[in-house]
């Protein structure tokens, strides 16, 4: 591991450097789809796994596995949650567009978990945006990006579509990220509901559902407004500005909540061979309580186990409201 005073900071930018710097954005371009230049490099970035990153994300997602904060079983050692370098893979095109001036909507997440980013370990960050396209008025951009570890090897990948700027408030609920393979987000009455997938899972078992409510400390904190960003997730005059009455929580914080809920039931294989895609399909402001859960659609065999397949979802307690949808998948031992 690198050492504790060549080791750089735990997000894409040091907040203390607000002691000496004015504008902590000057020389970023406006984030406006007509400066997009595609493909366009977003920079490659080390960030550190340490303690605080690790907590923090425990406290945004109300996750505090003994995985993270004592042990797992990955040699013992502490590991990041599996949704842990999301937000700063999602986040990285503000190394190159002024963050505090987007005005977005993430409409599509998925990732790849390959291995899980140990305690005290530098990961770089790299991404590029790859391609721009308009549909129904709005400008959407597709991120490639991807975390390796200090050995070289991946541990998560990332592809996200999101809207640069728009309105959330006029957007959101409308079905323009209406998933393709329709996700009914219902459990059948007579479905086994599982806590662990396994060996003995059958296609239509349900997972053991997770609930949720995230208030708004913990999307200030998950929106980065410890780096002194300002955004509809931590800012509610910003969030009035863009048509909501309060801020929202991010798509992304959601994604960690299935990844959660996921690493629970799939256990550590999920860290190793996890795959989840989400559409984000209305906002979520907070302090709405939800819940997340899905139901295991294919198994099969292969060469090093069981290959499950699962469609996944979140949906608001208030009225039932299906939230955000999509498909997850992960290989567990066969025996």
């Amino acid at each position: 591991m690198t050492s504790q005073s060549a080791r750089p900071w735990r997000d894409l930018t040091d907040p203390r450097r607000a002691s000496t710097t004015d504008d902590l954005e000057a020389g970023l371009k406006e984030p406006e789809f007509e400066n997009l230049s595609i493909p366009e490099d977003l920079g490659t970035v080390p960030v550190v796994v340490d303690d605080h990153k690790i907590k923090r994300f425990a406290f945004t997602q109300d996750d505090h596995s003994p995985w993270h904060l004592e042990s797992s079983p990955f040699g013992g050692q502490r590991v990041g949650h599996a949704a842990l370098l999301g937000n700063d893979l999602v986040q990285l095109f503000t190394r190159v567009y002024a963050a505090s001036k987007v005005v977005g909507y993430h409409t599509e997440e998925q990732m790849w978990f390959d291995s899980p980013a140990v305690l005290d370990e530098v990961v770089t960050l790299s991404g590029t945006y790859t391609e721009a396209y308009q549909r129904r008025g709005e400008g959407y951009v597709v991120m490639e990006a991807r975390a390796t570890g200090e050995d070289g090897r991946s541990v998560v990948r990332h592809r996200g579509v999101e809207i640069l700027k728009t309105n959330p408030g006029a957007i959101g609920g409308r079905g323009s990220a209406r998933p393709e393979r329709r996700v009914s987000g219902t459990v059948p009455d007579d479905a086994r509901v599982v806590d662990t997938v396994d060996a003995g899972v059958r296609v239509g078992d349900a997972l053991a559902p997770l609930h949720k409510t995230v208030t708004a400390e913990q999307a200030a904190v998950f929106s980065r407004v410890g780096e002194y960003v300002r955004n509809i997730h931590n800012d509610i005059d910003l969030a009035r500005a863009g048509g909501l009455r309060v801020p929202i929580v991010q798509g992304q914080q959601q994604f960690g909540v299935l990844a959660q809920l996921l690493t629970l039931r799939f256990g550590a294989p999920f860290l190793t061979s996890g795959w989840l895609r989400v559409k984000f399909l209305a906002p979520l402001e907070v302090f709405e309580p939800f819940v997340s859960t899905g139901v295991v659609t294919e198994v099969t065999e292969v060469d090093d186990g069981l290959r499950v397949e699962a469609e996944v979802w979140v949906r608001r307690v208030s009225d039932g409201r299906l939230m955000t949808a999509g498909w997850a998948s992960a290989t567990v031992p066969a025996s």
